[in-house]
C-alpha cells in the first residue's frame, strides 16, 4: 500500500501529460485519476485513466481524498482554470505547488497555491509568484517580478527583473518583456513579442516592439 497521499488531476490532454511527468518523477503524490468531461472517461493520459467527472470530486473529498491540481491549459482565456481552481477551493481541497525536478528556482521565491514549475524553468531571487499560475517549459523569470495569480508564462518566455504581471494574463511563447515593466491584469502578449513599455489592463499586444492591437478582452 503507497504511503503517498492520493492526489486527483482536473482537466485532461497536453498540459496534464506533462505534470503528470512531473509528479512521477517527484514521486510525492499517488496519482488516483483524471476528472474531465463525461465523453473522455475512461480514456488514458500517460497510463492515468480519466476516472471521475467535475460533480464528483466532492463525493472523494469526502471520502478523505485531499489533493487536486488543475491540469486544464489555457491559452489566453483563464476563466475555466480560475472556475475549477476556486471550484476545488470551496470544496475543501488542497492544491499544492508543483514544481519539476528540472526547474531552477531559488529559495527566497514565493509561490501560492495551485501554481506548477515547469522543466527547464529558471526564477531567481525575490520573485513572487501568485496562485494557480503556469511558468511553462523553459521560461525564465529574472529577479524581483510579480507575477499575480491565474497567469500563464508560456514556454521560452524571459522577464527581465522587476518585471510586475497583473491576474489572468497569459505572456506568448518566446516572448520578451524588459526591466522594470508594468503588464495589467488579462492581457495576452502575443508569441515572440518584445514588451518596452507598461501594458494596461485588458489589452493585447504583438510585435516588436509590442503595439496594442486594438482588440480589448472582455
Amino acid at each position: 500500500m503507497s504511503l503517498k497521499p492520493d492526489i486527483v488531476l482536473v482537466g485532461g490532454g497536453g498540459h496534464c501529460k506533462v505534470v503528470i511527468s512531473i509528479i512521477k518523477r517527484l514521486d510525492t503524490f499517488n496519482i488516483k485519476g483524471i476528472s474531465d468531461l463525461k465523453e473522455n472517461l475512461g480514456k488514458e493520459v500517460l497510463g492515468i485513466e480519466t476516472r471521475y467527472m467535475d460533480d464528483q470530486l466532492k463525493e472523494l473529498h469526502d471520502k478523505g481524498i485531499k489533493y487536486t491540481f488543475v491540469t486544464l491549459g489555457s491559452v489566453g482565456n483563464p476563466d475555466n482554470r480560475i472556475r475549477l481552481f476556486e471550484m476545488l477551493k470551496q470544496t475543501g481541497f488542497e492544491i499544492p505547488v508543483i514544481i519539476s525536478k528540472d526547474a531552477m528556482v531559488d529559495e527566497s521565491v514565493e509561490i501560492e497555491e495551485g501554481t506548477v514549475i515547469m522543466p527547464g524553468a529558471i526564477i531567481n531571487p525575490g520573485t513572487k509568484i501568485g496562485k494557480n499560475c503556469i511558468i511553462n517549459t523553459g521560461a525564465i523569470i529574472d529577479h524581483d517580478c510579480t507575477i499575480g495569480d491565474h497567469v500563464h508564462i508560456a514556454p521560452g518566455v524571459t522577464l527581465s527583473g522587476s518585471v510586475k504581471i497583473g491576474s489572468g494574463s497569459h505572456i506568448g511563447t518566446g516572448a520578451s518583456v524588459i526591466h522594470g515593466i508594468e503588464i495589467g491584469s488579462r492581457v495576452i502578449v502575443g508569441a515572440g513579442s518584445v514588451v518596452v513599455n507598461t501594458i494596461q489592463d485588458n489589452k493585447k499586444v504583438m510585435g516588436v516592439p509590442a503595439r496594442d492591437s486594438n482588440l480589448s478582452l472582455l
